[in-house]
């Protein structure tokens, strides 16, 4: 009897240490899980680079006529300095278009890790209009505000703007660009699709 309890008090003794093993391990899995959670997605250097960028254009561009403040349905705001210098058809759709509200309770629809897009009101990437292509020697430097366009480069898209995040040098001379972010990098750079525009509104300086 006594060799049979024996081998029996081993193997519950194994069964209960592995079962305290694996709860231990899942325990830490979850916490790290939490802990990922909290953390930002981008990169640090990411963010060094973009508000490097922001505060070259400020230094260069101390008083922006206009600027166009979008905050966030999520919440959080950003700032972009609009360039009707070297955009002004761009500039002036846009701001007509953030003044009758159109903007508000659209998406942004294409976020990957060197951009993000959005102000289409199908939320797709297929809606809005058509517009004149404003190229200019302006290079899309990071944090740079442009407007989306098809295979034809003198057709751009009236309302779908986007922000590249990184350099997007292979941009240049392809594409509007019309403004800059000034203010708010961390929250263009938490944006995930499908977050909402709240309001965007036009900030004369």
């Amino acid at each position: 009897m006594k060799s049979f309890l024996f081998p029996l008090f081993l193997i519950l003794a194994l069964v209960v240490l592995v079962g305290c093993s694996n709860a231990a391990e899942k325990s830490n899995q979850g916490s790290s899980s939490n802990n990922q959670s909290k953390v930002s997605q981008f990169p640090t250097e990411k963010l060094v680079a973009l508000n490097e960028s922001i505060e070259k254009f400020k230094k260069e561009n101390p008083n922006p006529n206009k600027v166009a403040a979008v905050e966030l349905e999520k919440g959080g705001t950003f700032k972009l300095a609009l360039l009707p210098e070297i955009a002004p058809k761009t500039v002036a759709n846009f701001e007509k278009k953030v003044n009758e509200g159109y903007y508000n309770g659209l998406i942004f629809h294409r976020v990957e890790d060197w951009v993000v897009q959005g102000g289409d009101p199908l939320g797709n990437g297929t809606g809005g209009g058509e517009m004149e292509t404003e190229l200019n020697p302006r290079s899309f430097t990071p944090g740079s505000l442009g407007v989306a366009r098809g295979m034809d480069i003198n057709i751009s898209n009236d309302s779908q703007f986007f922000i590249n995040t990184t350099d997007a040098g292979w941009l240049d001379n392809q594409y509007t660009n019309f403004g800059q972010l000034i203010e708010g990098a961390e929250a263009v750079l938490n944006l995930k699709v499908g977050d909402k525009i709240k309001s965007i509104k036009i900030e004369s300086l």
